[in-house]
């Protein structure tokens, strides 16, 4: 696996681009989309709005910033072998899947936190509380396995903690809308995949 040169200007860009993407998750997060739950019990038409910029920004972050030889990013041609290719495309479409279909089958206002009603334990959701963010990650993750780069792991790190923080402020609201079902939910289906939170 080859992969591309990196220049000091490129990285100051990168990392540049990358803390600013940090620093609006975690604002927008932990600040707006918070005091609009404890405020409303649910995200306002402008909390709503910067969730989702801010997840799009992360999401663009590679058309952005990524040096030359990343610069058109559905190309066919790959810094990776035939191997690491083929199985990055296969996650990709999985991840595409996995986000996007349950973002149809959940409907797109409530997956956008601006509507719906109870609990949803059905579906994609006997799995995973955050199926839309496992199919995020499996879209990083065969993006970077197509075009590896240093900058392709930054960019798995900035979705990690972005949509993370975006999770823990939905369990904030959920815990105190749904109480103690949504504490039993929490210990019988894992956070992402695997393994379920005793804990809760």
């Amino acid at each position: 696996m080859n992969l591309p040169e990196t220049t000091e200007t490129n990285w100051l860009i990168y990392v540049a681009g990358a803390a600013s993407l940090i620093l609006a998750a975690y604002l927008v997060f932990r600040r707006v989309v918070r005091r609009s739950y404890e405020r409303h019990g649910r995200l306002t038409g402008f909390a709503a709005c910067l969730q989702f910029l801010v997840i799009l920004g992360v999401i663009a972050f590679p058309f952005l910033y990524n040096p030359r030889q990343w610069q058109w990013f559905w190309i066919l041609e790959t810094h990776s072998g035939r191997g690491w290719a083929t199985a990055g495309c296969v996650i990709i479409l999985l991840g595409f899947a996995i986000a996007f279909g349950t973002m149809l089958w959940f409907g797109l206002r409530r997956a956008f936190g601006l509507g719906g009603q109870g609990l949803v334990r059905g579906g994609p959701y006997r799995w995973s509380r955050n199926p839309q963010v496992v199919g995020g990650y499996l879209l990083v993750i065969g993006s970077s396995l197509q075009w590896p780069s240093l900058y392709a792991c930054g960019w798995l790190v900035v979705w990690a903690m972005a949509s993370h923080w975006m999770i823990l402020i939905e369990e904030e609201h959920l815990r105190r809308q749904f109480g103690e079902e949504y504490v039993r939910f929490c210990r019988e289906v894992p956070r992402y995949l695997f393994r379920p939170d005793r804990a809760a």
